[in-house]
């Protein structure tokens, strides 16, 4: 496919007069510098760095709907002020988005309103009137996805009978039968597994308020649509669908009692180090539901220690109360050090030294999820939050891993070496490397009726094996180890035509073009070779005229504007280190990208970026590390500065 013409007409930069002051070394030197400085100020006493994460409406909404579901009365001004943040969160369409300035979602649009709503929010105020012929326009309630379905359900909005069925007896399936539990990403079993719980009993709250003026009685919902091919695993799934409640409404269930009894064993031994279920949003509000239905009082330990964990989520400004979906202390660590690092600050460096050292005592020393597909691998890895052991991944493992080679700290050797045996062992049949598990593509579970939240499946993607590429590199592997070759090929297959990769972990083929060219560079791939040619062409074709890069949400559904969005400090340092990573530091469109860094820093050493570059769920939530604005700049200028430093020696 070639590059749209739309996109070659914004390439402004190639005309851009030589004239045009460029960045110099002593310029480098000093915004890398006055960048270090403010970094360094980020880093906790205890070692870690951890910038805010920020996410989308449906946070607060959930949350407010659960405070809702204890008690409307004793939770109401803790819902008031997260109402107060939810305000702020609409948009000019007036609904909510998955992302800033981005379409309205019919999901959470609904949820919010009837958050608001419950937080005594008169409907005839114009922000709900606005609100509400949105909500309308979109279809109503009936298009909303099945969790919120399921929310609303519980809260007496919606009928039972219209959600998919979630039946506990699930967890019952025995690893080798291919629809078990395991066969799902590790992120949607958290959340179902609960969920399973919740549809078991089908509790019924009645409120006060209703959203019944929501409701479009004759709207179809997009997943009980019937395939016009009467053959397909999508009409497969909605038969078993019918016929699963169909036997839901026996009253004999021979395994029910059975099948609650392991999906609540199966939540608690999963709270175990960890900071709540799955130590994501989700999951820990659908726990604290399950727990409530399953009879724990709210002063059960269980309840307790899960309440205080949701709360740690929190963050209160100005009388209002904005949710993240989760912590990220190891991530924004294990960039921050590198990104230290690259930029000049010595392997012996007193705080590098601390960062690392904290770092190896957040290593998983327990199994984990990852040992269903994978019985003969050691224990190993990191994860991203501060505990969550069940759920190591590649992505934290293999950026902590680039960190510690960084760093003198020999006391490392024994994690280090621990942590690439585990990395290797989670390496796809396919060559590429997947976030939780291996080999998790059972691509028929995408039409379970419940599987519209887009991410029942964790498959390899070339963003993570990109990194990968990289880590290995720093530990002597080379294009010659066979795990290299085979990860080559799985990048050669899943390049796209016009020679950019998808980015699955941050937004989107910017992000994925950049780690894989990165991971190429490092492992020592010839990068004069044509696909590696065409990737870097096409980082130079969607430059914008200012000199940066950027790239939107919408990208991930509309691959025609792939790598089209306004400038950001994140996207274009990817972009910079990507064509870096090619060998490209001296072309106009490199020096054109830092001179926009340079013009874009603040009088602090920081960068501002309020556009959404992380990505949890393609087409359903975007996240906003507030630390990528800083650390990813410096790593580019570090790159830079090393390059210049070796010219002008």
């Amino acid at each position: 496919m070639a590059v749209p013409q739309e996109i070659l007409n914004r390439t402004a930069y190639l005309s851009i007069p030589e004239s045009v002051p460029q960045a110099s070394l002593a310029d480098v030197l000093d915004a890398t510098e006055r960048a270090q400085h403010w970094l360094l100020k980020e880093q906790v006493d205890e070692g870690y760095w951890m910038g805010e994460l920020e996410g989308d409406s449906i946070l607060e909404s959930e949350y407010i709907l659960l405070l809702t579901f204890l008690g409307i009365e004793k939770n109401k001004k803790k819902i008031e002020a997260l109402a107060r943040y939810l305000i702020k969160k609409q948009e000019k369409h007036g609904g909510w988005s998955t992302y800033p300035g981005g379409p309205p979602d019919i999901s959470g649009s609904v949820k919010a309103y009837f958050a608001l709503k419950i937080a005594g929010y008169d409907p005839s105020l114009p922000l709900m009137v606005k609100a509400k012929e949105l909500i309308l326009s979109l279809g109503g309630i009936n298009r909303t996805n099945s969790f919120t379905k399921i929310y609303l359900a519980m809260l007496g909005q919606y009928s039972w009978s219209k959600c998919p069925a979630i039946p506990p007896e699930g967890s019952l399936l025995p690893t080798w039968f291919y629809m078990n539990i395991y066969a799902m990403s590790a992120w949607s079993r958290t959340i179902v597994i609960p969920l399973s719980i919740l549809w078991a009993y089908k509790p019924v709250m009645r409120l006060p308020v209703d959203i019944q003026e929501l409701s479009i009685p004759k709207e179809v919902a997009p997943g009980d649509t019937w395939d016009k091919s009467i053959i397909s695993w999508k009409n497969a799934f909605l038969a078993l669908d019918l016929f699963l409640k169909l036997l839901e409404k026996s009253p004999i269930k021979p395994f029910r009692a059975w099948a609650i009894r392991t999906a609540e064993k199966w939540m608690i031994q999963h709270f175990r180090r960890s900071d709540g279920l799955g130590a994501i949003f989700p999951p820990m509000v659908n726990s604290i539901f399950a727990l409530k239905l399953l009879g724990y009082s709210e002063d059960h330990p269980y309840f307790l220690k899960a309440m205080w964990q949701l709360e740690g989520l929190e963050i209160e400004e100005n009388e209002a109360i904005r949710m993240q979906p989760c912590l990220s202390p190891v991530w924004d660590t294990a960039l921050a050090v590198t990104a230290l690092s690259e930029s000049g600050l010595s392997s012996s460096n007193p705080a590098l030294i601390k960062g690392a050292k904290w770092l190896i005592s957040k290593e998983v020393k327990e199994e984990g999820d990852w040992k269903i597909s994978n019985p003969k691998i050691p224990t190993g890895g990191w994860v991203f939050e501060f505990n969550n052991e069940f759920y190591p991944d590649v992505d934290d493992t293999a950026m902590v891993l680039i960190s510690l080679s960084r760093v003198d700290f020999p006391q490392k050797r024994a994690a280090v070496t621990r942590g690439i045996t585990w990395l290797l062992g989670m390496q796809g049949n396919d060559g590429g490397w997947a976030a939780f598990d291996r080999d998790n593509n059972h691509e028929i579970l995408t039409q379970v009726p419940f599987a519209d939240h887009n991410a029942m499946l964790d498959p390899s993607c070339p963003d993570l094996t990109g990194r990968v590429l990289e880590m290995l590199s720093a530990y002597g592997y080379t294009v010659n180890s066979t795990p290299i070759k085979k990860a080559i090929a799985y990048l050669k297959e899943s390049q796209e035509l016009d020679g950019s990769w998808y980015g699955r972990w941050g937004v989107n083929y910017i992000y994925g073009t950049w780690q894989v060219l990165k991971g190429l560079s490092c492992i020592g791939e010839n990068m004069r070779l044509p696909y590696v040619k065409r990737a870097a062409q096409w980082i130079r074709s969607v430059q914008n005229p200012d000199g940066g890069w950027g790239e939107s949400c919408e990208s991930y559904n509309k691959p025609a504007m792939k790598g089209i969005g306004a400038s950001t400090p994140s996207q274009t340092a990817w972009a910079l280190m990507a064509l870096m990573a090619a060998g490209d530091y001296e072309t106009l469109s490199v020096k054109d990208g830092f001179r926009w860094l340079l013009e874009n820093q603040t009088t602090e050493g920081t960068w501002d970026e309020e556009i959404f570059t992380g990505t949890g769920f393609p087409k359903v939530f975007y996240l906003r590390y507030h630390l990528y604005r800083h650390y990813f700049p410096l790593y580019a200028f570090g790159m830079l500065q090393r390059k210049k430093k070796a010219k002008e020696a």
